[in-house]
């Protein structure tokens, strides 16, 4: 079973499937490691680590597919990956859609909001006409019989035009053909339970922590109903206090310490496949 197929398995299941957000090969290795079914590629924690920028579209298509197929190649559970607005009209969703699908990636949402898009829990986002966005979906829809790549198709309309109209587009946009429905930053949690209970295919849900949705654990989300949950920053906050902390001490102390607060180097060896390659390389070089 291919991983596309691993994934349309999963989120038809009627329990939640969690998907902690990674952004790099190591991250993504990590979340497989750890026991979890899905990967999520985040594009927020991919512009932040790329590009050292916000997620505000200035990442681009290529730049984010090229990360896709490393995070797809790193790992053997399916990857889902943010794909933005599609990078263009409906044409380039097409293409995007089938680059996505041919480097390996199980899963690709692509959204509604005017480009450049912003991050779905910060302010000044703007959205597409319903036709317009019913068109890009029609397109990825057609792009994806080569791979039978999951397309999720997400809203921002909820901070723009509030809760009724973005329901009316996820109408719309199920019956435009999306796998999957991602409504983005319902902010009450009856508004939660209305998003997962009404559509007719699976739902999925963005859980930020200090973001504007009620960041609920996850039985209570498969309990409202959701298929899919996505976790992006995870890694990054533990990450990126881990690494100041750890800088901070190395400036003051200016010597390494084994104290048990980092992993050792052979273990970092052993995650990312030292000793697959010297198996390898003993295989088929010379003696």
């Amino acid at each position: 079973m291919d991983q596309a197929a691993k994934l349309r398995e999963l989120i038809s299941r009627p329990d939640l499937t969690v998907a902690p957000g990674c952004y790099d090969g190591f991250s993504a290795k990590l979340v497989e490691q750890a026991g979890f079914e899905v990967a999520y590629m985040t594009g927020f924690g991919t512009s932040a680590s790329v590009l050292g920028l916000p997620d505000t579209g200035l990442i681009s298509f290529s730049e984010m597919a090229a990360n896709a197929a490393n995070l797809a190649a790193a790992i053997d559970i399916p990857l889902i990956a943010d794909a933005d607005t599609g990078y263009g009209n409906a044409v380039n969703v097409y293409h995007t859609v089938r680059t996505y699908a041919r480097n390996g990636v199980a899963g690709l949402h692509i959204e509604d909001q005017v480009s450049p898009k912003k991050c779905g829990h910060v302010q000044g986002k703007q959205v597409i006409p319903i036709p317009e966005m019913v068109g890009k979906i029609k397109a990825a829809c057609e792009a994806r019989a080569e791979k039978d790549i999951v397309i999720i198709v997400r809203t921002d309309a909820r901070a723009v035009n509030g809760f009724e109209d973005t329901m009316e587009r996820c109408h719309a946009f199920e019956e435009a053909g999306a796998d999957m429905i991602f409504f983005e930053a319902p902010e009450t949690e009856e508004e939660m339970r209305q998003v997962a209970s009404t559509f007719k295919v699976p739902t999925m849900i963005n859980i930020v922590q200090n973001g504007i949705t009620p960041c609920l654990p996850a039985p209570e989300l498969e309990a409202l109903g959701y298929s899919l949950a996505i976790y992006p920053a995870l890694l990054m906050r533990v990450a990126v206090r881990a690494m100041r902390d750890e800088l901070a001490r190395f400036g003051k102390e200016r010597t390494l310490v084994e104290d048990g607060s980092g992993v050792g180097f052979d273990e970092i060896k052993a995650l990312v496949g030292f000793p697959w390659y010297y198996e390898m390389e003993g295989r088929y070089t010379p003696k």
